[in-house]
C-alpha cells in the first residue's frame, strides 16, 4: 500500500467546495463494558489527555484503570442512554445537521458539513475522507469546545493532522481554537440560563461548573482556566448578577494529582453550609449535554448537595441544538470562512 493516499483531486470537473468539520470528544458505541473500555483506552491513552511518562502511566492504565473503571462508567452511561444512542452523539448530530442547514441556506452547494469524534465514531478519518469525496478543497475545523484546552482542542488538531499527513494533496486548512468570549456564544448561554429560570419560576444561586484539568497544564501555559473565568464574568455581567449570586468551580477530577480548584464537590458543600438551599448549575465547557452534565451534575452532584442540607439542585440544559446555539456557531463559521467564499 502506498504511504500517501489519493484524496480530493484538483483535476476533478466538479466544483471545489469548502468543508466544515465539527469535532466533539467522543463516546462509547454502547453502554457496555467492552465498548466503554475501547473508548477509555483511546481517550486515556492520548498523551494530550494524560501527560504522564508512558513508563509510569501505561501500566496503571492497562493494569488498573481499564479492567475496572469501565464497570462504573458503563453503569453511569446506562442511566442517561437515549433511544437514539449516547446523548453526546445524539445532540452533536442534531447540532451539526442544523448548522449544515443554516450554512446551505446562506452559501448554497459550495459548503459541506461533517461531524466527527476525536475518540470513537464517527471518526475524524472517516469524516475527512467523506469531505474529500465531495470535492472539498478547503477545510475549516471547529472543535465543539468553547474554551481552548490542550487535552481537548489540541487533540482535535493532532488527530486531524494525523489523517492529513498521509494525503498526497492537502486541502487548505483553517482551525478555530476557541469561542469562549464570542458575543453570540455568551448571548446564547445567558439566554439559556434566563429561559431555565423562567421555566422553574425563580432565580437561585448560579454555579458555573467547568470540566477540570490538572493544574500543572495551566502552569505550563494552557489558557483554559483564564478563558473559563472570562466566560463566567461575561455571563454573570450579562445576567446582572452580583458577586455573591454566583460561584465558579471545576468538576470531573480524575486521579490523584491536583486539578484546577475550587472543586465542584467542595463548592457544593460550602454553599450548603452557608445556607444556600436552591442551586442552579450550568456547565459552559460542554457544547452539548453528556455524561458529565446529565449524570455527574444532575444526579451525583444533586444527591451530594441534598445530603449536605440543600433542598434543590437544577441543571441548566446544555445549549445542544437550540436555535440560539446554532446561530452563534453558524456565525462563527461564516466569519472564519471569509475570503474562501
Amino acid at each position: 500500500m502506498a504511504y500517501y493516499r489519493a484524496a480530493a483531486s484538483a483535476s476533478q470537473p466538479s466544483p471545489a467546495r469548502v468543508g466544515v468539520l465539527l469535532v466533539n470528544l467522543g463516546t462509547p458505541d454502547s453502554p457496555t463494558y467492552f465498548a466503554v473500555q475501547r473508548y477509555l483506552r483511546a481517550f486515556l491513552g492520548d498523551r494530550r489527555v494524560i501527560d504522564t511518562p508512558r513508563l509510569i502511566w501505561l501500566p496503571v492504565l492497562y493494569g488498573v484503570v481499564l479492567p475496572f473503571r469501565p464497570l462504573r462508567t458503563a453503569r453511569n452511561y446506562r442511566k442517561i442512554w437515549m433511544q437514539e444512542g449516547s446523548p453526546l452523539k445524539v445532540y452533536s448530530r442534531r447540532l451539526a445537521a442544523k448548522i449544515d442547514g443554516e450554512l446551505k441556506s446562506s452559501l448554497g452547494d459550495g459548503v459541506r458539513v461533517e461531524l466527527a469524534m476525536t475518540y470513537g465514531n464517527p471518526s475524524i478519518a472517516a469524516a475527512v475522507e467523506s469531505l474529500a469525496r465531495q470535492q472539498v478543497h478547503k477545510l475549516l475545523v471547529l472543535p465543539l469546545y468553547p474554551h481552548y484546552c490542550s487535552s481537548t482542542t489540541g487533540s482535535v488538531f493532532d488527530a486531524t493532522t494525523r489523517v492529513l499527513q498521509h494525503w498526497r494533496w492537502l486541502p487548505e486548512t483553517r482551525f478555530i481554537n476557541d469561542y469562549h468570549d464570542d458575543a453570540g456564544f455568551i448571548a446564547a448561554l445567558s439566554a439559556q440560563i434566563e429561559a431555565h429560570w423562567q421555566e422553574v419560576g425563580t432565580r437561585s444561586h448560579l454555579l458555573f461548573s467547568y470540566h477540570g484539568i490538572p493544574a500543572v497544564y495551566v502552569a505550563n501555559g494552557d489558557p483554559y482556566q483564564a478563558q473559563a473565568e472570562t466566560t463566567t464574568r461575561l455571563v454573570a455581567a450579562r445576567l446582572g448578577l452580583e458577586s455573591g449570586e454566583w460561584s465558579h468551580c471545576y468538576q470531573s477530577r480524575f486521579g490523584s494529582v491536583v486539578w484546577l480548584q475550587p472543586y465542584t464537590i467542595d463548592t457544593l458543600e460550602a454553599l450548603a453550609k452557608q445556607g444556600v438551599r436552591q442551586l442552579t448549575v450550568v456547565s459552559p465547557s460542554f457544547a452539548v449535554d453528556c455524561l458529565e452534565t446529565l449524570e455527574e451534575v444532575a444526579m451525583e452532584y444533586r444527591h451530594r448537595f441534598l445530603a449536605c442540607g440543600g433542598e434543590e439542585l437544577r441543571l441548566v440544559p446544555g445549549l445542544n441544538d437550540a436555535d440560539r446555539h446554532v446561530r452563534a456557531l453558524t456565525d462563527k463559521v461564516l466569519s472564519a470562512l471569509k475570503g474562501w467564499i
